[in-house]
């Protein structure tokens, strides 16, 4: 057994040859072989769940910029995860998106050990849920400025501190590129913290072809050569008219 693939919605609904249309992209990502859909929107949950595609994750609380390293924040953000726990069960969602906020002047130390208290508050109910919350790791030197989570070593830090099986990383190729390189090393260095992983072309978080630096053929081995079996999620925005193609041309980089 290898991991699934699924494709970002916010990425794809809105093209062209698309145009909103659910049951088109929806028909056609599950024709060339998808698993699922990643950060599906409330209102296409059953739809999806039609189509035979599963809902690969969804967002675990608002706000990407006003997150759990404040805890002020984190009576909201335990409400709001508690409450999409519970539609995770309903529909199957192993995946919940959960954020670190941007610094605003916190130092990481603190801002790492409030994100663990803050995810501490929820951890058991994931555990007994079989809910995986993955904080997201982004980039803040072009996508997401300030963003705290921009980090590997910050991100497995924060997991270690809440010490929960069901709290671990979603790995964001395309803005570790950005903040750091060298991807191969670090998934097969932190593996055990990597519980969903995002795609992307750099520059420009477009298609995975030989116009970026990149070579996801490689990854995708390394990735499979480490025994992950979760998710791996295409997150990019394809230069061409022809959703369904670029779609296709990131499915068949990672059938290793």
């Amino acid at each position: 057994m290898s991991f699934k693939q699924s494709f970002s919605w916010w990425c794809f609904i809105h093209r062209p040859d698309i145009q909103g249309d659910a049951a088109k992209l929806l028909r056609g990502a599950k024709a060339i072989g998808y698993d699922g859909v990643d950060l599906a929107p409330t209102e296409i949950l059953e739809q999806t769940k039609e189509h035979g595609l599963e809902i690969a994750s969804y967002v675990g609380h608002a706000s990407l910029t006003d997150g759990l390293n404040r805890r002020e924040n984190h009576q909201r953000i335990t409400e709001e995860i508690l409450r999409n726990i519970e539609l995770a069960k309903k529909y199957g969602i192993p995946n919940l998106v959960c954020f670190s906020g941007n610094r605003a002047g916190l130092d990481d130390e603190r801002g790492a050990e409030n994100t663990a208290e803050g995810l501490r508050k929820v951890a058991k109910a994931a555990e007994e849920a079989g809910v995986m919350l993955v904080i997201e790791l982004l980039n803040s030197k072009v996508d997401h400025r300030d963003y705290q989570c921009d980090r590997t070593a910050w991100g497995v830090k924060v997991c270690q501190m809440v010490d929960s099986p069901a709290v671990k990383l979603l790995y964001d190729i395309y803005h570790m590129q950005i903040m750091e390189g060298d991807i191969i090393r670090t998934i097969r260095d932190n593996i055990q913290w990597i519980g969903h992983i995002h795609t992307a072309g750099n520059p420009g978080r477009n298609d995975m072809d030989e116009t970026q630096e990149l070579y996801y053929p490689a990854i995708a081995r390394a990735i499979k050569e480490t025994g992950y079996q979760r998710w791996v999620g295409h997150e990019f925005i394809p230069k061409g008219n022809d959703t369904f193609a670029a779609l296709r041309r990131a499915y068949e980089q990672f059938l290793v």
